[in-house]
């Protein structure tokens, strides 16, 4: 048997019942059926994306290096060391 028996699940159970409350329980049930069927919708969706992205790609240009795309200043004659 799992982790979990019967009478852990009805302790957890009467656990949940008292800090809810029955009037919230059903509220609680939907809200957490809908989340597993968001969540169930997204794992899909990555699924599919993973699915597809190896048949789809594409190289891209290396960036120009910092020193390669800036435009170089007139030399002074003067170092920044030798100012007075």
């Amino acid at each position: 048997m799992g982790a979990f028996g019967w009478p852990h699940l009805l302790v957890i159970l009467a656990v949940i019942l008292l800090l809810f409350g029955a009037a919230k329980l059903p509220a609680l049930a939907k809200s957490v059926g809908q989340s597993a069927r968001v969540f169930r919708g997204e794992m899909k969706a990555m699924k599919e994306d993973d699915a597809a992205a190896p048949s789809t790609t594409t190289t891209v240009a290396p960036a120009p290096t910092p020193a390669e795309s800036a435009p170089k200043a007139p030399d002074t004659g003067t170092s920044p060391d030798t100012r007075a």
